[in-house]
């Protein structure tokens, strides 16, 4: 059973920051990309970021100079730092993982978390 479970949500005042993590849990033979999206009410899904086991990253538009991600792959986690944080960054975020479990020995599954909320008010 593999399971991602993201911590650090609440309340932040617009131009402030926060820090989310993701730890990765379970039956794991390996990991490649990692990242994070976010869903705010009344609209799909988007990308926030990723990152892939080499440390390459991408991110969403919207996000690009304000946001960065992060992972250690030794624990395993992701981290999404917010800084200069707006209104619109407002919504769910959730967790996903590109994973290998250990009965298997090159196929990978995404798997999301249950997501935390963010929310940017004054």
């Amino acid at each position: 059973q593999v399971q991602l479970v993201e911590s650090g949500g609440g309340l932040v005042q617009p131009g402030g920051s926060l820090r989310l993590s993701c730890a990765a849990s379970g039956s794991i033979r390996s990991i490649n990309a990692m990242g994070w999206y976010r869903q705010a009410p009344g609209k799909e899904r988007e990308l926030v970021a990723t990152i892939t086991n080499s440390g390459r990253t991408n991110y969403g538009t919207s996000v690009k100079d304000r946001f960065t991600v992060s992972r250690d792959n030794a624990k395993p986690a992701v981290y999404l730092q917010m800084n200069r944080v707006k209104p619109e960054d407002t919504a769910v975020y959730y967790c996903n993982a590109d994973i290998v479990p250990i009965d298997y020995i090159h196929s990978s599954f995404n798997y999301w978390g249950e997501g935390t909320l963010v929310t940017v008010s004054s």
